[in-house]
């Protein structure tokens, strides 16, 4: 039962954060700008997360995105708990509004979202993305949910500082940032 949980919650959390804010409000989080989807697809390493219940026991998480021919994203995201078992949630994400690409809207495929299409949305803010596409902050609007996110599963500390610094100019609280776990301590740990 206690898997299940947390793999409804991995599909939740990934990106429900954030519904109740719209792009129009003013004190939004500023996005990235138009953020060029096919570069942006691919496999992303989660280096740092606000804290939240549904990805309480990943230590480590990954999203995958594949951006198909009718300009929507496939999305595996993928956790690895400290007991070295992986759980997976997939779904979809589409363009939350046209002509902005930082702004997707996500919908992960389980019995909720099958039961009530469209109902379980979450808004998908791509912050920024550096200008090789190796680094990324998403965010919710709201300001509950954060990820900072990249190509590799460590940085140089600069480089984390220079995230952290970008993410606290949009009023988000990295003082509470939960890091990904290294591999070698999961290793020990199992």
């Amino acid at each position: 039962m206690r898997r299940l949980h947390l793999l409804l919650g991995l599909c939740l959390a990934m990106l429900l954060g954030g519904c109740a804010s719209t792009s129009t409000d003013p004190l939004a989080p500023k996005t990235a700008g138009n953020v060029d989807l096919k570069r942006y697809q691919g496999k992303w390493y989660e280096l740092a997360r606000l804290p939240m219940k549904y990805q309480a026991d990943c230590a480590q998480s990954e999203a995958h995105y594949n951006l198909k021919p009718d300009g929507s994203f496939g999305v595996l995201n993928r956790c690895r708990t400290l007991g070295d078992e992986w759980l997976r949630a997939e779904g979809h994400a589409n363009i939350q509004e046209p002509g902005h690409t930082d702004r997707l809207r996500v919908e992960f495929d389980n019995w909720f979202t099958r039961l009530v299409p469209g109902v379980a949305r979450g808004d998908y803010w791509i912050l920024y993305v550096d200008e090789h596409y190796r680094t990324a902050i998403v965010g919710s609007p709201d300001r509950k949910y954060l990820w900072l996110l990249s190509r590799t599963p460590t940085l140089a500390q600069w480089q984390r500082e220079s995230l952290m610094a970008k993410a606290r100019q949009q009023g988000y609280d990295t003082s509470r940032l939960i890091w990904r776990t290294p591999d070698k301590q999961i290793v020990q740990m199992h």
